[in-house]
Parts: structure tokens; sequence; C-alpha cells
């Protein structure tokens, strides 16, 4: 099925309904019941199965940046549900993820989970009309309070390690002139490395970064592996 991406839901939304797009226009009961009964899970899911720190205040990095990218290692299914986690609920109504449509929209019980609780923007990573580059560079020139969460290696890593980052965020970045921020998420491998479906119990760090201006992708790349390396050494290949 080809995906909509003209769908008026995506390209024409009020600043003031942001949250769930492909699922309504209306914050109406069904909405807020999905999005408040995913919180409470969250709370609960990464306080006493999964034990997150985060390290760094990313209240006030998202207070003092009402546009941003949000970029992250990727290794692991739990990375885009751990920083939504790490989000607190009231921002989520600004908070967009760029997630793979093959996956995340393969069959009716992912799409109502991302729709209703990821407020998940599908990716199809095998268009090649730009209709995907078209649909986030207009979600981040149209909205006055947008985090869109972007992985820039492209898909989870296989053995780890960080690799570079694909020129997709530069793009975004620049053409919208959205400044970027870094994360680093530690743990993701140990608890649910590719492969694995049901993430084990431990301990999940999310180090908050610098917010990085617009760049071309050598420098964000550069600048991303300097920040990271400062944490962990071996986080690269050798």
């Amino acid at each position: 099925m080809k995906w909509n991406y003209d769908n008026e839901q995506w390209t024409q939304l009020p600043a003031h309904l942001k949250h769930l797009p492909l699922f309504t226009r209306h914050l109406d009961l069904t909405s807020w019941f999905f999005r408040l009964l995913w919180a409470l899970f969250l709370k609960f899911a990464f306080h006493f199965y999964i034990r997150l720190k985060v390290k760094g205040d990313l209240r006030k990095v998202l207070n003092e940046n009402p546009r941003l990218l949000v970029i992250s290692n990727h290794a692991s299914h739990l990375d885009a549900v751990s920083i939504a986690a790490a989000v607190p609920f009231y921002y989520w109504t600004h908070l967009y993820i760029s997630a793979a449509k093959d996956y995340w929209f393969a069959n009716p019980v992912f799409t109502f989970f991302s729709k209703h609780c990821l407020g998940a923007i599908p990716i199809d990573r095998q268009d090649r009309s730009g209709e995907a580059i078209r649909l986030c560079t207009n979600l981040l020139e149209r909205l006055d309070k947008i985090w869109m969460i972007l992985f820039p290696e492209g898909t989870r890593s296989k053995d780890g390690y960080i690799h570079d980052f694909k020129r997709g965020v530069s793009l975004f970045s620049e053409r919208t002139q959205t400044p970027v921020l870094f994360l680093y998420i530690e743990g993701n491998t140990d608890l649910m490395p590719k492969g694995v479906l049901i993430p084990r119990p431990g301990r999940l760090l999310i180090h908050v970064g610098p917010v990085h201006p617009p760049a071309p992708i050598d420098q964000l790349n550069a600048g991303y592996k300097k920040w990271v390396l400062s944490i962990n050494p071996k986080a690269y290949p050798p």
C-alpha cells in the first residue's frame, strides 16, 4: 500500500493540534485515553523493569528550543520508546518519531501502536520520490513547536557500534534551520540487541548532549563522534 503523505492531517496541522496526526486531528477522549495509558505504562516499565536514568537537563533543553531535531545512536527497538519515556508527558504533544513504515506500520497492531502511542511519522525506506523528506521538512517549517526524533544511522546497528550518519538529518536541519540535539543511549544493546523480541531487565542511561546548529553531515558526524567518545571511548568501531 502506498502511503498517503499528502493527507491533510499531516500537511495542514494547526499549531495546537500536533499529536497523533495520523489518528485524528481532534484531541478527543480516545486520543487522550491512549496517550495517558501509554504514559502510565512507560512510567512503570522504565522505573521497575528497565531502570532508565537521564544524565543532563532534558527539560531545560526542550524549554529553550521549541524546534529541534533530536538524534541518537540506534541499536535497539528500545531506543525510540526510551527517549519518549525520558521526555515529560506534557511535552508529548510536540514529539514526533520517524519510524520505518515497513516495520512500525507492517500490521494493524503495530500501526495502532505507532499512531496512538508513538506519534510516529512513517518513513518509506524504499521511496525514491522524496515524499518522506517533503513531509518532514513541511512539519519542521509549519509547526511552532516540534521535536522530531531521528536515528541518522538509518537502521539499528548490528554490532552495537555507532556508524556514520546518513545525509538526511543534515538535509532536514539545513533546509529548515532547525538545530540538532545530541543524545547517546548507553546500555541499549545489552537489554535488547537486534533480533531479541523482549527486552531484558536492566539499566539504561540516556546522555543529553549539546545542541548543534544546522550543519553539513560531515560536521554533524564529527561533532557527535567527539562528544560520544568523551563518554564512551569504545562506542565506535576500532
